[in-house]
């Protein structure tokens, strides 16, 4: 067996929900004359982060800056800010500040500015980002989501039935499978659920975790 039971607490213990925004959202705020577009954009992956980042930096080519904050994890253990030439600490700090207070996760807010001619020193400027990425936060639709444990397994056909019982009862989504004389299913189920879908399937004459970890739906 390749789950002990040192793994099961560890599992049950994991938070296993978290709040996001269900989708892209907008927002415009001015102040003396300078323009801040916020937006806030769902993300799952520092990958996706840098795809948007791409995405906007061409959008708004001719903007003076393009500052950002993003956190990802059910924890927010994954996160940055960065001010894009702003002065350190007026305006990735603050955009963050704000993902925080909303106490949202797997979010990328980006603030633009187009500078109107007037500066707005260091307050300023934390002021404007600040209220920017609240005000895009507050545009959005903030949802609940599940952190999900995925798990493969291995058996032997004769064992399928067995597998296919479980299956059922505890209702875990199929990802994918293949029926062979050794077959293979990979699955994902809340974190909650997944101590006892893993130890019900262990009990499964021939079956094998192939590879196991909790990951984000």
């Amino acid at each position: 067996m390749l789950l002990s039971g040192i793994f099961y607490f560890i599992m049950i213990e994991e938070k296993d929900t978290y709040r996001t925004i269900s989708a892209i959202a907008e927002a415009i705020f001015t102040e003396q004359r300078s323009k801040f577009i916020a937006i806030a954009i769902p993300v799952q992956t520092v990958e996706e982060v840098k795809e948007h980042l791409a995405f906007y930096q061409k959008k708004y080519y001719d903007a003076r800056h393009l500052c950002y904050a993003y956190m990802i994890g059910a924890k927010g253990e994954i996160f940055r800010a960065n001010d894009n030439g702003e002065p350190s600490g007026t305006a990735g700090k603050p955009i963050l500040g704000q993902i925080k207070s909303k106490e949202v996760s797997n979010v990328l807010i980006i603030v633009v500015r187009y500078f109107g001619g007037i500066k707005l020193g260091t307050g300023g400027l934390i002021s404007a980002y600040k209220t920017a990425a609240a005000m895009a936060l507050e545009t959005a639709e903030i949802i609940e989501r599940t952190v999900d444990g995925a798990l493969t397994i291995g058996f032997e056909y004769p064992f399928l039935n067995d597998v296919m019982r479980i299956i059922k009862e505890e209702n875990p989504q199929i990802l994918s499978q293949a029926f062979e004389m050794d077959c293979t299913m990979t699955l994902q189920i809340r974190l909650a659920q997944y101590p006892r879908l893993t130890s019900r399937l262990q009990e499964v004459e021939s079956l094998r975790i192939l590879s196991a970890s909790p990951e984000l739906s």
